[in-house]
C-alpha cells in the first residue's frame, strides 16, 4: 500500500465539465455546452480497485452538470452500492431537462442505484442562469422517491455578510421551506476561474483559500477529471491501481527515494 494513501477514504468524479448553468461564481470559468464525459465503465472498474485495497467511506459524483449524462452517474453509483460503500453522494444544479417524463425517469433511476445523498446548488448565482421552477420540480420528484437531499448553497465572502447575492440566496433558500427539504452549510465562494474574474471587489478585503486542494502527500480523495485524468496520471493508458503504487508527489526529491 502507497504510504501517501494511508488516510484515502473518498473517491470522486468530474463526471462532465459541460453545464446548464453560466455562473459567475464557478471556479472552473466557463463551461462549454457540451463535452466530454468519464467513462463509465471504467469509472465503475477503477471504485471496485480501489476499494478492493483501501477503506472508502465516499464516492461522488458531480461536474459541470452530471446529469447532462446520467448513464455515467448511473455506473458510478451503482458500484459503489454494489460494494457497499457507505456515502454516495451526487452534487447537481438539478437542471437537466424540462420534461417532466425525462426528469421523473432520471430521479427514479438514481433512486434506484443507490443515491443516498443528494446535494442541490441553489444560490442567486446558479439562478441567474438556471430555471427555479425546474429545479424544484427535480427536488419535489427526488423528495417522492426518498432519496435524501440537502441545498447546497454558494456564499460570498461569509454566510453571514449582508450583500446582494447572499440576500438573493436566502430568498431562494426560502422557496423551498414547502418542500421541507434541509439546508446543508454550503461553500464559501473563492476567487478562482469565473469568481475571479467578475466577483473580484469581494476579495480585495479578504483572502479564501481554495478548500479543495489536496496535500500530494497526505491523499484523501482520488479525484478523477472527465478525461480520465487522476494522479498526475491518465486512467484511459494506466490501470488505477499502477497509478497509485507509482505515485510520488512533487513535494518528494525522488533521489531520497532510491
Amino acid at each position: 500500500m502507497n504510504k501517501y494513501f494511508k488516510n484515502l477514504s473518498k473517491i470522486e468524479f468530474v463526471i462532465t465539465n459541460a453545464c446548464t448553468g453560466r455562473c459567475k461564481h464557478c471556479s472552473e470559468g466557463e463551461h462549454k455546452s457540451f463535452g466530454e464525459r468519464i467513462d463509465p465503465l471504467i469509472a465503475a472498474d477503477c471504485i471496485r480497485k480501489i476499494a478492493s485495497q483501501y477503506k472508502i467511506k465516499t464516492v461522488m459524483a458531480f461536474g459541470g452538470e452530471p446529469l447532462i449524462y446520467p448513464d455515467a452517474v448511473y455506473s458510478v453509483i451503482n458500484a459503489a452500492r454494489e460494494i457497499d460503500i457507505p456515502i454516495r453522494q451526487v452534487i447537481t444544479n438539478g437542471y437537466f431537462s424540462n420534461n417532466a417524463d425525462k426528469i421523473r425517469e432520471v430521479v427514479n433511476h438514481l433512486a434506484e442505484c443507490g443515491v443516498n445523498d443528494l446535494l442541490l446548488s441553489v444560490d442567486a448565482f446558479h439562478q441567474e442562469t438556471i430555471p427555479l421552477d425546474a429545479v424544484r420540480q427535480f427536488a419535489g420528484q427526488a423528495k417522492k422517491c426518498g432519496i435524501p437531499i440537502r441545498l447546497q448553497p454558494a456564499w460570498l465572502v461569509s454566510p453571514q455578510d449582508d450583500n446582494s447575492y447572499n440576500k438573493k440566496t436566502r430568498e431562494i433558500l426560502d422557496s423551498f421551506c414547502d418542500l421541507n427539504i434541509s439546508e446543508n452549510d454550503g461553500n464559501i465562494i473563492f476567487p478562482e476561474g469565473n469568481a475571479l474574474k467578475y466577483l473580484s471587489e469581494y476579495f480585495k478585503d479578504t483572502f479564501i483559500e481554495n478548500p479543495y486542494v489536496e496535500d500530494p502527500c497526505d491523499v484523501r480523495c482520488i479525484s478523477f477529471s472527465q478525461n480520465g485524468d487522476v494522479l498526475n496520471d491518465n486512467v484511459y493508458q494506466r490501470d488505477i491501481i499502477e497509478i497509485i503504487n507509482n505515485y510520488t508527489p512533487f513535494c518528494v526529491d525522488k533521489d531520497e527515494l532510491k
